[in-house]
């Protein structure tokens, strides 16, 4: 036979179900069926067997009640959960949230704890947060006021060296390498040189004969 919990949930059940062992804590098999509803659609149904398996078989009925606690205050105290309404003093708030869960009630948001504010506040901070700073007097002051002139033009000095009868002359080109006279010049080096070769060797051949 199904547990309570998978019952609600439609999902296979055996005696080595997490969810009997889990919520085995809980009288009522309404309150029972209510409960696995509320924390499985708060953590999620793989969420909410994951969190029971990873603890031992002994733990779960602790653990189960502890994520209901805090599915309940989560919901009525969006802002510090369980923890919060412990720590603030509250905690019988979340006591009443865990049984109306249990009832089959219905939970919502405490405007308290929640940061909301009442109707009539609501009303003035609505239309502080709609004003249309695109339309602000001094914004249309900004745009229609010229920009500032900060001097930032060009030199004479600068707009002479721009313009086409101002820029500096280039230096006068010098003769290229491929020149006809640089040529020349090379080929008289070369030839120089090989002829001052040529007559080392010669003296060279010549010294040679008298040894």
């Amino acid at each position: 036979m199904s547990c309570n919990g998978c019952r609600v949930l439609r999902k296979g059940c055996n005696e080595n179900c997490i969810l009997r062992q889990s919520i085995q804590g809980i009288e009522s098999p309404q309150a029972q069926a209510n409960a696995t509803v509320f924390v499985a659609k708060f953590f999620g149904r793989a969420g909410l067997m994951s969190f029971l398996s990873s603890v031992p078989h002994s733990q779960r009925p602790a653990l189960f009640q502890s994520l209901l606690f805090e599915a309940c205050g989560r919901t009525v105290n969006p802002v510090n959960g369980a923890v919060g309404l412990l720590g603030t003093g509250n905690w019988n708030v979340c006591q009443a949230a865990v049984e109306t869960v249990l009832r089959g009630g219905v939970l919502r948001p405490i405007p308290e704890y929640s940061g909301d504010f009442p109707a009539e506040e609501s009303d003035d901070v609505s239309d502080t947060n709609n004003i249309d700073f695109s339309g602000s007097r001094d914004l249309h002051v900004a745009r229609q006021k010229p920009a500032a002139d900060l001097g930032l033009r060009p030199t004479q000095e600068f707009s002479a060296r721009m313009t086409a009868g101002g820029r500096v002359k280039r230096r006068e080109e010098t003769p290229s390498f491929n020149s006809d006279e640089s040529e020349t010049t090379s080929l008289e080096s070369r030839s120089a040189y090989h002829q001052k070769n040529l007559l080392g060797r010669s003296e060279t051949k010549v010294l040679r004969l008298f040894f």
